[in-house]
């Protein structure tokens, strides 16, 4: 059994010196992870009698052990720190939960090169921009650049199997280079104003396109002028929109907001002197509840926290704090790469500073406004199920198929703050009759609570099912067999209008039958997860739909590779020719022995 922790016996021996310390419970659980340039100093202010704020006591009172790493100085601490922090998430550190590599704009190499999204590594050969905040800003470059230049977006594959014109071209969305469509000059010259835009250059490009507007029109040439008219019209536009714009070279801008309710760091993406967009991010705030830790935690782990983001040249901060020239030394040594923050600014730079700190608190502010929302749903649900307290645990259960093909199962988890969507899941259901949705439902069930018995999960307060008597009876026998304890069902039928507000609900089991007012928000609650229970099954099942029907039926035939599939389609006309041959026709094809065509008939005629 481990002793009361004695934070007098462990500070008489505490170094003085830089390092990292951690924090563990009475369970060896860690709790917390810091660092500090004295670690005896720092660790002391942990244990004064007073002057703590709530979250900092609790913690406090959790310690039953401290270690502590010494480093050579205060850089080093804050990479050690850094990389704790990613492998073991303590809960009472600021976390960043976002861990994805930003997008970039593609351009890949050849005569007639291709637009892209692009996230990972860059192993392609091409140029890349970005990075941008957000797939949705790439979206709107792209469609602008697909309206205004003509550049072919369509996957290389696609491209290169192509006969005649697709959508595209008829839409003028393409010059429809696939077929010939256009000179390889002229599809150069739109791709050298694609990046011109990409790389921020819009009013050189502006003034370009201008110059050749009018030489076109003195020529007589007023088609063509019209065309390039309309290019100009469309980037004057996107200018329009990004008034902001006027600064130069590649700045981040954050600015963190911090309220009793929590913290959001908004964070513009400048490139080039062009904003590219914008992204909210709303960190886990442990016992450090100031903006300036706040957004010191943020700029170390965006920047330090594992993911190889473009560092830009300067990041533009709403609060400064003690730690930013360690954290800059800290890149320089990790990343091999110079970066200022700066605080006071003037001109664009002040603005671009106060509109993220206007996104931040309005963000914030949105967020919370929601969670007490919701939070007002689950006490009204209370009320109409006669519970002592509001629930704090929903799961929502659907199934989604396409005439019984692809069934897939969806579980979806809503908690007193919205959507709780690590806890989402999806079954693909097999071996049930086609359009079975009770099989389906039971064997969904089925797996989940089995894993549930196991030990895995956590157990819901009520149980929704999108479906009437039969669904409910059907959650009802797997929960008797499996002798999960009694939790509260609730089946969720469209009733007889099949409209949204007439929605007939069944608790327990059918003879229990009710409805709520439309303007219920309880019944608003019960809709919410139950519509998000249905675009999650339905997403599900339209990606497994859509890979069981890119699939070749030949792909699961033992000796036949991609070469030889090629060559038998090839042989055959098609894979409608090949099902119709026999084992002896199919024999005779380059490559195929007797033993492998009776393997493929087999599987062609399986059905």
């Amino acid at each position: 059994m481990m002793t009361a922790f004695d934070p007098s016996a462990f500070l008489s021996t505490c170094s003085g010196r830089p390092g990292v310390y951690r924090m563990f419970d009475a369970e060896e659980k860690l709790l917390y992870v810091g660092k500090a340039k004295d670690l005896k100093k720092r660790l002391a202010s942990y244990f004064r009698k007073t002057g703590h704020a709530p979250k900092t006591s609790a913690l406090v009172a959790r310690i039953a052990q401290i270690e502590t790493t010494i480093t050579a100085n205060e850089t080093e601490a804050l990479l050690l720190e850094q990389t704790l922090i990613k492998e073991w998430r303590p809960p009472y550190n600021i976390l960043l939960r976002d861990d994805k590599s930003y997008p970039y704009v593609f351009l890949s190499d050849g005569a007639f090169p291709r637009l892209s999204i692009h996230r990972g590594a860059k192993k392609a050969k091409g140029r890349y921009f970005g990075p941008y905040p957000s797939a949705g800003a790439i979206r709107e470059s792209l469609s602008l650049l697909q309206k205004t230049f003509l550049v072919r977006q369509c996957e290389d594959s696609y491209y290169k199997n192509r006969t005649r014109p697709c959508l595209q071209y008829q839409i003028k969305r393409c010059k429809g280079p696939c077929v010939g469509l256009v000179e390889p000059e002229v599809y150069a010259e739109d791709v050298r104003h694609s990046v011109m835009f990409l790389e921020g250059r819009s009013n050189a490009l502006t003034d370009e396109l201008n110059a050749e507007m009018e030489k076109a029109a003195m020529s007589l040439d007023f088609e063509h002028a019209a065309q390039v008219r309309d290019q100009i019209s469309l980037l004057r536009r996107v200018q329009d929109q990004q008034s902001m714009e006027g600064g130069s070279g590649d700045v981040d801008v954050v600015a963190a907001f911090v309220n009793p309710g929590g913290a959001c760091v908004h964070l513009i993406s400048v490139r080039g002197g062009r904003v590219l967009g914008s992204k909210n991010f709303f960190p886990q705030v442990g016992i450090e509840e100031e903006v300036g830790e706040v957004m010191s935690a943020f700029l170390a782990q965006y920047f330090l926290g594992g993911v190889d983001r473009e560092l830009p040249g300067e990041v533009i901060v709403n609060v400064v704090h003690d730690d930013f020239p360690a954290l800059i030394e800290a890149i320089e040594a990790s990343r091999g790469k110079d970066m200022t923050i700066s605080h006071r600014v003037r001109g664009t730079r002040a603005r671009w500073q106060q509109l993220a700190v206007t996104n931040a608190e309005q963000a914030l502010s949105a967020r919370l406004a929601n969670r007490l929302h919701v939070a007002a749903r689950f006490e009204a649900l209370a009320d109409v199920l006669n519970l002592d307290e509001p629930p704090l645990r929903l799961e929502c259960y659907d199934i989604s198929h396409s005439s019984g093909e692809a069934t897939v199962a969806s579980c979806v988890v809503f908690g007193p703050e919205g959507p709780i969507k690590a806890d989402y899941r999806r079954y693909n259901i097999e071996g049930v009759t086609a359009g079975d949705d009770y099989a389906a439902m039971h064997q969904a069930l089925t797996r989940r609570f089995s894993r549930l018995k196991a030990g895995e999960g956590k157990l819901p307060d009520i149980l929704l099912v999108d479906g009437g008597k039969g669904q409910l009876n059907m959650a009802r026998d797997v929960l008797n067999e499996l002798a999960v304890p009694d939790l509260i069902l609730l089946g969720v039928a469209k009733g007889t209008t099949r409209k949204a507000g007439f929605e007939t609900l069944y608790l327990n089991d059918a003879a229990h039958e009710f409805t709520l007012p439309g303007d219920s928000p309880a019944l608003h609650l019960i809709q919410q997860i139950r519509d998000e229970a249905h675009r999650f099954a339905i997403t599900g099942h339209r990606a497994r739909r859509g890979k069981t029907r890119r699939t070749s039926t030949l792909e699961g035939v033992a000796g036949v590779g991609p070469t030889r599939r090629r060559d038998l389609l090839k042989h055959f006309g098609g894979l409608q020719e090949l099902s119709r041959a026999s084992i002896e026709e199919i024999a005779k094809a380059p490559g195929i022995s007797k033993k492998l065509a009776e393997s493929i008939y087999a599987n062609l005629h399986s059905e």
